[in-house]
């Protein structure tokens, strides 16, 4: 990569390099061990002259999605997170069938997960989802979904058949793709003349305050400040109005955008979200310099503790197989003998080997057979939610294990 894929610019600035790893979804079958297995270089950069943070497309989306891993209704904390937005987005834009037909469109649908909320409102709802076993299971679950990767000419076609758009969703979805302008202009293909865009995406604020360097993949090709989002938006014709701060991923941005006709001045909220990422350094080189330094230590932390447990006979077990945590062990050089197996509610992992790694991925039932005295929780962001699932290993002295921001040892009440 030497030049932005936002901007065009040459002037790239290593942020953090984390070597090279396979991609994050890739899991193994048990008869590929045996085979050789490809890795990418994932070096963190950011354009000076635009702000996007960025690694090189080393991997096409065709070859992570077109078979994905990932269910989004596995997780209770993300439907109900649908859940809730699809309420208040509802009522803020006056959806419901009541005032008016409606047309929602989600782009990466995932397996239906936001859209059934959509359907309970019995509002007319669309489904785009390149993830040909993704999308399959969302149609079985009554959720319409077409199997398209989204770009202007798939926007067009869509909106010739189903129609505009009143509310076009893309949820975890603007850093994965790596023509970020091509992709932005089918949201404006999509999207009524007078309609909404609502975009979710991991804030590169929080990802650089907090440590958050295992949600640097290669799934993800751009990391967004609200500054470098409203840059990319305006690239397709889309103009940011509001901004909402949120907890997931440690730390996302709700982007909310409109066509340039109609937007109008952006929002308090907006101009208070670019004043902090301006006084956290994200607008100079300097906010990004000591970012490899606090990734050493969490790597530094992590195997002193797993070493040191191993040392003292003591038993260390994963929970969760997400692409994030395969980021953080093959960064940490983490392997069977440090962590003997991971869990995950997932039945596509089951029986798989975490990329690089190659540790089994089991069904969760296996923590409560074995009862180890660690558990190690690699999807961090759900740290609520799986304190709560998983306070049974209280019964035998059990404690989790939490690596990002910082190590932290927890002790659950039953």
């Amino acid at each position: 990569m030497t030049r932005c894929r936002l901007c065009g610019s040459a002037a790239l600035e290593s942020v953090v390099d984390l070597g090279a790893t396979p991609p994050c979804e890739s899991f193994l079958a048990a008869d590929q061990l045996d085979r050789p297995e490809p890795t990418y270089p994932l070096h963190l950069r950011v354009c000076t002259d635009c702000w996007l943070a960025q690694i090189p497309p080393l991997i096409t989306p065709e070859e992570t999605f077109t078979q994905y891993a990932y269910f989004s209704s596995y997780s209770t904390f993300w439907v109900e997170h649908a859940r809730t937005f699809v309420d208040e987005a509802v009522g803020l834009l006056g959806l419901g069938p009541e005032e008016r037909e409606a047309f929602v469109v989600e782009v990466a649908s995932n397996d239906g997960y936001l859209l059934r909320h959509v359907q309970d409102r019995g509002i007319r709802c669309l489904g785009i989802e390149p993830s040909v076993n993704v999308g399959a299971a969302a149609r079985e679950a009554g959720v319409p979904t077409v199997t398209e990767f989204l770009d202007p000419d798939t926007g067009a076609r869509v909106r010739a058949e189903h129609g505009p758009a009143d509310l076009v969703v893309a949820n975890n979805v603007y850093a994965h793709i790596p023509d970020v302008v091509g992709f932005t202009r089918g949201l404006r293909a999509l999207v009524a003349d007078d309609g909404w865009v609502s975009v979710e995406v991991q804030h590169l604020l929080t990802l650089i305050e907090e440590n958050q360097y295992d949600t640097i993949y290669h799934e993800h090709f751009q990391y967004y400040t609200v500054a470098s989002a409203a840059r990319a938006l305006a690239s397709g014709g889309l103009t940011l109005v509001d901004v909402e701060l949120l907890p997931t991923h440690g730390g996302s941005i709700r982007l909310w955008a409109r066509p340039a006709e109609v937007a109008g001045e952006p929002s308090r909220r907006v101009a208070d979200v670019l004043d902090r990422e301006k006084a956290a350094g994200l607008r100079e080189l300097s906010g990004y310099t000591q970012f490899s330094a606090r990734v050493a230590k969490v790597r530094r932390d992590l195997l002193r503790f797993l070493v040191e447990a191993a040392e003292r006979g003591e038993t260390v077990v994963g929970y969760g197989a997400p692409g994030k945590g395969n980021t953080l062990l093959n960064h940490c050089g983490v392997r069977p003998d440090l962590l003997p197996y991971t869990v995950d509610r997932n039945p596509y992992k089951h029986g798989r080997f975490t990329p690089g790694t190659r540790i089994p991925v089991l069904p969760p039932e296996r923590i409560a057979e074995d009862r180890p005295d660690y558990v190690l929780v690699l999807p961090w962001n759900l740290r609520a939610e799986l304190t709560e699932q998983l306070s049974f290993v209280h019964a035998w002295g059990g404690r989790l294990v939490f690596p990002i921001p910082e190590l932290s040892i927890v002790e659950v009440k039953p």
